[in-house]
């Protein structure tokens, strides 16, 4: 029992010993204090103004269609003799870049244009034969025309004639007839008397001759009649030939007038095929040295050797303009292109080029550059995002420097398009419920491209 009480002392004072080394460690406190800086450095932060932005991806290009890289085609089809230039040359507009040679059968007599020329020359002495011709039969169809004109008058006047004729021998056989009647009635009366011995045998006998001399006047003038009415048969029939005749003269003139209008015609069309064909061989000749369409540098030579056949139309090297007007196309989200104006400004990093770009305060980004939305497509490119291109602001802002001049087609692009100030926290959850950006006015002009 002692030795329990004995043990139990020395324990308290071992207790006593203990606290009086314990450190005094402060660090809860601490802990603490920090933990209260921090929540109100982030509460305050989350009030920050935050300045929203549309990321996109995107290259380089040329904000002009002439300035983008194109590829130089050959008009017609022929044999590589010469090249011109070699890779990376710069070129003048019209410099020779290739020449060829004809492959075409058809083009391979170097006298061909003295050929076609004097073709040219034989067909317009045909077309001046057709000419002479058309003008010989026209002063005949005149000819024909003023002899049918005196012959129908000659035939004409002789049917007037012969109507005359006829009508003067009716005329003479109707007093033939009436004295022929009246000497038939004065024999009668002689008769008569006769037999009642008023006149003798002699007056009788004298009286009847004088009828038979009257009825042969009749049968005379009867004879005379029908051949003036014949004569004016044969008058008609005549004025009918002459017709008949002028009409089948007249027919084979203008036959003849037709075929020398179409062999003129025909003179006239193959004349206008030589110049053509003229026309087209100098031009053609021409094409046999593939130049420049403009200024700039050779990329590459799509074609290789001495002697390869190429076909027409087929591309022989590509080309980029000089100093071109460069722009950057960015795609971005189908979600956030209605709320793009073509007032919106764009900061950009060209891959190559180091640059800091803090998301949210744009004005404290180095290294970038400033740009201004040009257009909006209004389709969709491939994986559904828009193509928004961007030019180069103008003038340039006083605190950025313009676009740098080493910029090459094709390069990689980084951009954000600049939207309205909101809270950090709106920002915050904005991004994490997936909506998005808001608008600083209505989106009247919102996806229209203004150029």
């Amino acid at each position: 029992m002692n030795k329990n009480l004995a043990q139990l002392k020395n324990w308290e004072e071992l207790a006593v010993q203990a606290n009086s080394k314990i450190l005094n460690v402060k660090g809860p406190e601490m802990l603490g204090r920090v933990a209260i800086f921090i929540f109100l450095f982030f509460g305050i932060l989350l009030f920050l103004p935050y300045r929203q932005t549309i990321p996109g991806r995107g290259t380089v290009t040329a904000l002009r269609p002439e300035d983008r890289p194109q590829t130089v085609q050959n008009q017609i089809g022929g044999r590589i003799e010469h090249w011109a230039v070699r890779e990376g040359q710069e070129v003048q507009k019209g410099d020779t870049i290739l020449v060829i040679s004809e492959t075409s059968q058809s083009y391979f007599d170097p006298e061909l244009p003295t050929r076609l020329n004097e073709q040219l020359d034989a067909k317009r002495g045909s077309e001046t034969a057709a000419v002479q011709k058309i003008d010989a039969t026209k002063a005949q169809m005149k000819a024909m025309n003023d002899g049918l004109r005196y012959q129908m008058q000659a035939a004409e006047n002789k049917v007037h004639q012969a109507q005359n004729y006829v009508s003067i021998d009716s005329a003479e056989l109707l007093a033939v007839q009436k004295f022929y009647e009246t000497t038939k009635v004065r024999l009668e009366r002689y008769e008569t008397g006769y037999k009642n011995g008023l006149f003798s045998l002699t007056d009788i006998e004298t009286r009847r001759l004088k009828l038979q001399e009257d009825n042969a006047k009749v049968i005379s003038q009867q004879n005379k009649l029908n051949n003036s009415v014949q004569n004016l048969l044969n008058s008609t029939i005549e004025l009918d030939n002459i017709r008949a005749k002028y009409q089948e003269s007249i027919s084979k003139a203008q036959s003849d007038m037709s075929t020398a209008i179409s062999s003129r015609a025909t003179a006239q069309g193959d004349i206008a095929k030589l110049r053509n064909d003229i026309s087209n061989i100098s031009i053609r000749r021409g094409l046999y040295v593939v130049r420049a369409p403009q200024s700039g540098f050779v990329v590459k030579t799509l074609k290789a050797g001495i002697g390869e056949n190429i076909k027409e139309g087929e591309s022989v090297a590509t080309l980029q303009p000089k100093s071109p007007l460069v722009a950057v196309e960015l795609y971005v989200s189908a979600m956030d292109v209605p709320l793009i104006l073509d007032t919106s400004d764009v900061r950009l990093q060209f891959e190559g080029w180091p640059s800091v770009q803090f998301s949210g305060w744009p004005s404290v980004a180095v290294g970038t550059f400033a740009g201004k939305i040009f257009s909006i497509d209004r389709i969709s490119s491939t994986g559904g995002k828009y193509r928004v291109l961007v030019s180069q602001t103008n003038p340039v802002p006083s605190k950025d420097e313009p676009w740098p001049p080493q910029l090459r087609q094709g390069s990689g692009v980084y951009g954000r398009v600049i939207l309205r100030s909101v809270p950090l926290w709106y920002e915050i959850w904005r991004q994490l419920n997936g909506f998005p950006p808001s608008l600083e006015k209505e989106p009247a002009d919102a996806g229209k491209d203004s150029k």
